[in-house]
């Protein structure tokens, strides 16, 4: 057997597993009447509901046409091979035509929500993954603002289709205008939302848009991984973001940042790239610096022993060593002080950090 007929025949197999699956998937769709419920991966608790159909069409159409592709292209050098690539690119088209078909029942029959009582141990990502949509989705639909504070017996909601629940930001936008935005089916959003694709929407309404995603810094903000430790290696957490009483007077005041104790000189990192708008010294944060990110954040640095070498106005990573621990300004020990601002307000570094 030559290497082409044998690279067909192959592909044929992979278009009768295909076409299997493309069938299953429309049977899933059909059928209104299944009783299969979701098991739990463990704990107790929780609303056991229909499973969910999962479709990632967008894969299976891309596997296939990049099949197809590759039979057209090969130069027949017989009846034999010619009638096996015929018959194999008809029955690529067969499965392309039942999977665009799927999808489209899918968006067609509407945007419904089931809910679900979080658990002991759930994640989002391990919810999302098992229901079949995205943690975007999940985040987005129930306005989670950091995936990390999900308490257990609270209720989620989890929609039928995979998107994003966008609000609209003023009057004029259009379902055209916010699928362009996110690049995606016009006409999707406008079947799931029963609007006309030029129908000028109000701020302050919601709009649920199929395939789209949040951006990714969004996603890092919410999932709690857009900052690295500015401390690699071992550290103890000595006192957190929030409200305490002073280690100088006892008097209850309210602390912005962390306070990560360690061994004298101990490197401290960037802990986002950025540049250094800041080096120098206050009676408060000893030496310190302070880095600019991207998306209005700020980080400080507080309490170095010294400094590295790098200027104020050098680019940074969360390879660069900007300083050494100390117990410079107010401080009761070796230990550096972290602190992030958002468009100038101070933010809870625990919820931002990986």
């Amino acid at each position: 057997m030559n290497k082409k007929t044998e690279f067909i025949l192959k592909v044929v197999g992979c278009f009768c597993v295909s076409a299997v699956i493309a069938g299953t998937a429309t049977l899933c769709l059909n059928s209104s009447t299944d009783k299969k419920t979701i098991e739990a991966t463990e704990g107790v608790g929780g609303l056991e509901m229909p499973a969910i159909p999962q479709y990632d069409t967008l894969d299976k159409l891309n596997k296939l046409n990049s099949n197809l592709e590759e039979i057209n292209g090969i130069s027949e050098s017989s009846e034999e091979v010619s009638s096996v690539a015929e018959e194999a690119a008809k029955e690529a088209r067969k499965d392309v035509y039942a999977l665009e078909e799927a999808e489209k029942k899918l968006i067609d029959d509407g945007l419904y929500y089931y809910s679900y009582r979080i658990k002991k141990g759930d994640m989002i990502g391990v919810i999302a993954e098992k229901y079949g949509v995205s943690q975007d989705t999940l985040i987005s639909v129930n306005k989670i603002r950091a995936t990390r504070t999900i308490q257990i017996g609270q209720n989620i909601k989890i929609p039928s289709l995979d998107g994003i629940l966008y609000t609209v930001k003023k009057d004029g936008e259009t379902a055209k205008s916010i699928a362009d935005k996110y690049e995606v089916s016009a006409d999707d959003v406008s079947n799931v939302n029963h609007v006309a694709l030029d129908t000028s929407l109000k701020a302050g309404q919601s709009v649920f848009v199929p395939g789209a995603a949040l951006d990714w810094v969004t996603r890092q903000e919410i999932n709690g991984d857009l900052f690295r430790k500015p401390i690699h290696g071992y550290y103890r957490l000595t006192s957190y973001f929030g409200w305490r009483g002073s280690p100088f007077t006892g008097r209850r005041q309210f602390h912005g940042g962390m306070d990560m104790a360690c061994p004298k000189n101990t490197p401290i990192y960037a802990a986002m790239e950025g540049t250094i708008v800041y080096k120098g010294w206050s009676n408060v944060y000893g030496n310190y610096v302070m880095i600019q990110h991207h998306s209005g954040y700020k980080t400080l640095y507080g309490h170095m022993n010294s400094f590295s070498n790098l200027k104020v106005g050098s680019y940074v990573t969360t390879n660069s060593v900007i300083g050494y621990v100390g117990t410079t300004g107010q401080s009761t020990g070796y230990h550096v002080h972290f602190t992030v601002f958002k468009n100038g307000r101070m933010v809870n570094p625990y919820n931002l950090w990986g």
